[in-house]
């Protein structure tokens, strides 16, 4: 099969980055790169990612419509021309054979230029609501990826669409139980709740599990209660010290390489991001989401019924969230094996263990035509 020159755009939140990464990861694994441009914004999280990770990296200078009438939208329009030209220049001097954007602003100029040099174009659609940009490039890409079906209802060319799931699932699908929970202070063989509202965390979250501390000291479970770093100084602060010496109650601000204990957690509590998602059904994982209800188009409530519709998770809007509905959620799959057995098998059902491949296989094709 024939290596590839290939740029990926995609930035704005790890939503967007993440997958990216984990498929040049996959495509260097099955050595089929040639070569690699990932391109960006300067000021976006992609930069620090990408860098980070020894990829090339190229910037572009873009910025979002404002919803409202402003002259903002003027410097918008003019920046995506320019940033078009530029997009151009990088990919006549890169040659790719293929360009792939994973959503975000910057991939809309990138792609677009690509379309206009006739080069192969995919884009990749992780939610179930699609993003502005990846439906302005909808009308201009040869194959549209989507990860939840429903999202092929927000796209007209019907014939462009394929299923291929999130690239992150692959990534970590083969993560063996490890004994990493001993680093956290808690039993590495005891079943294990995590509480996680997102890499910055979520206040409402965080505020139901302090006020339901008392009650989970007392289970025969652990909980790993991860605030988000800017939250965790003012969480310490609110809950009892004997909690911090808990042996049933771990309380971290972050932890690095999440990924690698998933396969040690019966139950996830937190946000419905695509990339969560992705991870949990690939390894079977049953959840509880608090749906972010701040996102665009609300569409981690709409990621969120997708798996709850199937009976792989529990969706608790923030609105309704509480203390004692919190607990008794967890208590009532926690308490019941079959009932995490059931969860688990749903879950499983809709994971895409093979994701990135499924899109290797779009680009490839498209790249071999």
């Amino acid at each position: 099969m024939k290596k590839m020159r290939i740029i990926v755009s995609g930035g704005g939140t790890g939503g967007h980055i993440y997958p990216a990464m984990a498929l040049i990861k996959r495509l260097k694994e099955r050595d089929l790169i040639e070569d690699v441009l990932y391109v960006g914004t300067e000021k976006g999280l992609e930069s620090k990612i990408v860098k980070n990770a020894g990829i090339d990296f190229k910037t572009i200078e873009v910025q979002g419509f404002r919803r409202k009438l402003s002259l903002d939208n003027v410097k918008t329009v003019q920046l995506f021309l320019s940033s078009i030209r530029k997009s151009k220049k990088i990919v006549k001097e890169f040659k790719p054979d293929i360009v792939i954007g994973t959503g975000g602003y910057v991939c809309g100029a990138v792609v677009y230029a690509a379309h206009a040099l006739h080069i192969p174009t995919v884009i990749h659609e992780q939610n179930s609501i699609a993003g502005v940009t990846n439906k302005f490039l909808a009308h201009f890409v040869d194959k549209v990826a989507i990860a939840f079906t429903e999202a092929a209802d927000q796209f007209s060319e019907k014939k462009k669409i394929v299923f291929t799931g999130n690239p992150r699932a692959q990534e970590v699908v083969n993560i063996k139980p490890n004994d990493r929970l001993k680093e956290f202070n808690l039993a590495a063989d005891k079943d294990t709740v995590m509480i996680f509202g997102g890499s910055r965390g979520a206040k409402p979250i965080n505020q139901a599990v302090i006020e339901t501390l008392d009650r989970f000291e007392k289970t025969d479970y652990q909980v790993l209660f991860v605030t988000g770093r800017v939250h965790y100084d003012n969480v310490i602060k609110s809950i009892d010290s004997k909690y911090l010496n808990s042996a049933n109650i771990s309380v971290l601000p972050y932890i690095d390489n999440m990924p690698e204990i998933l396969p040690d957690i019966k139950l996830i509590v937190g946000r419905s991001g695509a990339t969560s998602i992705a991870e949990i059904t690939a390894l079977g994982i049953p959840a509880i989401f608090v749906p972010s209800p701040y996102v665009t188009h609300d569409h981690q409530t709409k990621n969120a019924m997708s798996v709850s519709k199937v009976g792989a998770a529990k969706l608790i809007p923030e609105a309704e969230l509480t203390s004692d509905k919190l607990f008794q959620e967890v208590n009532d799959i926690m308490s019941d094996a079959a009932v995490q057995q059931e969860m688990s098998d749903n879950s499983k059902k809709i994971g895409v263990p093979d994701a990135a491949d499924r899109l290797i296989k779009v680009l490839t094709g498209l790249v071999n035509k």
